[in-house]
């Protein structure tokens, strides 16, 4: 890690998950919600989809930082210029504002989203259909997808890609999905389960980044912040002797 202030990094999502796993990898964010309604979006690929919410939540919390970097893309309507997965981009601006101190503005906007059976699954809509949807995925398995969207605000360059895992369900009893149900947790989460939560004992296994099911995958952001010219340890916050996170120095907070 170099002598100079970490940047500012900007996670436009309220999830406590990404969070946590950012905050474990020595990166303290800022947390920004994008409010983006999400059911503007629809298209019959879970990765395109999930890319795409994703890229709308990091323009609309650009829109917030620097409204004049924003003012070409349409972050309302599911139409903001697509670059490709995992490809840089300009939003054809430059003139994004700066911290005044050195430091890099960055924004990460993630979303996530299960492929099964040939549907895309997000949030369950109610416990009802929580339970309906474990009925129907234990004992089976399906894909993960994670779309990240990277934005350096200085310059309004833009790199982006999906990373998908898939998950294995254990054959898990209908008790146990009603108590699994009844807590609540899998109503907050794409696919209406975590692995690092109470819903882990119902995964079997996993082929893939695990991070990507928790909804941020530290090596593709690693890969991202690389398209950018940047590095992940230029992220980094101070951490003290034996692995414990101190409170960073520097880090720029609204």
């Amino acid at each position: 890690m170099s002598d100079s202030l970490p940047h500012r990094f900007v996670l436009a999502s309220a999830s406590p998950a990404r969070r946590k796993s950012l905050q474990a990898a020595g990166i303290e964010p800022e947390v920004l919600v994008s409010g983006v309604d999400e059911s503007v979006v629809v298209t019959d690929r879970a990765e395109d989809l999930c890319l795409e919410l994703a890229r709308l939540k990091a323009l609309a919390v650009l829109a917030r930082l620097s409204p004049a970097a924003s003012a070409s893309e349409d972050t309302g309507t599911g139409k903001a210029a697509s670059t490709g997965t995992g490809s840089a981009a300009s939003t054809g601006t430059g003139k994004a504002a700066s911290t005044g101190t050195g430091q890099r503005t960055l924004i990460i906007g993630c979303d996530s989203v299960l492929a099964f059976d040939g549907e895309i699954l997000g949030k369950p809509a109610d416990p009802a259909d929580a339970t309906r949807r474990w009925l129907r995925m234990r004992g089976r398995s399906g894909v993960l997808h994670s779309g990240h969207c990277l934005i350096d605000v200085a310059d309004g360059r833009r790199a982006e890609a999906v990373a998908s895992t898939t998950v294995h369900f254990a054959d898990i009893s209908d008790d146990e999905i009603a108590a699994y149900v009844a807590t609540g947790e899998p109503l907050a989460v794409a696919g209406a389960f975590t692995i690092d939560g109470l819903g882990g004992p119902f995964v079997e296994r996993i082929e893939g980044d695990p991070g990507t099911v928790v909804g941020l995958s530290m090596p593709l952001l690693r890969r991202l912040l690389a398209e950018l010219g940047l590095q992940i340890t230029d992220l980094w916050t101070t951490v003290a002797p034996g692995g414990q996170s101190v409170e960073p120095i520097g880090n720029v907070r609204s």
